[in-house]
């Protein structure tokens, strides 16, 4: 059974760090796609950040260009999210998911198959 399990969020001021963490089980990502997406209250789910397996190649939303960092490890099939600089817009509910459909975007949540449970990011002002 596939499985994504997220954890590393919590509360923080603006202008703090905090690192996200997704491991996957039941399936082995090597040759796909694996992101981060963030709903806030009242908000569509928006793609923020997601990275190629195969290569390492990553993406990032324009809000957090510079701000959040995308990265893999391979051997644990675990993702990471590290987000410095953080804002109180960054608030929001942070899901991991994982298998893009081909031809599919990594910004579009419904080009994902496989969900996290999600994991809750408050940054306060």
């Amino acid at each position: 059974q596939v499985r994504l399990v997220e954890s590393g969020g919590g509360s923080v001021q603006a202008g703090g760090s905090l690192r996200l963490s997704c491991a996957a089980s039941g399936y082995t990502y090597s040759s796909n796609y694996m992101g981060w997406f963030r709903q806030a209250p009242g908000k569509e789910r928006e793609g923020v950040a997601a990275i190629y397996f195969g290569g390492g190649t990553t993406y990032y939303v324009d809000s957090v260009k510079g701000r959040f960092t995308i990265s893999q490890d391979n051997a644990k099939n675990t993702v990471y999210l590290q987000m410095n600089s953080l804002k109180p817009e960054d608030t929001a509910m942070y899901y991991c998911a994982a298998v893009k459909k081909y031809g599919g975007s990594w910004q579009k949540p419904q080009d994902f198959i496989v969900w996290g449970q999600g994991t809750q990011v408050t940054v306060s002002s």
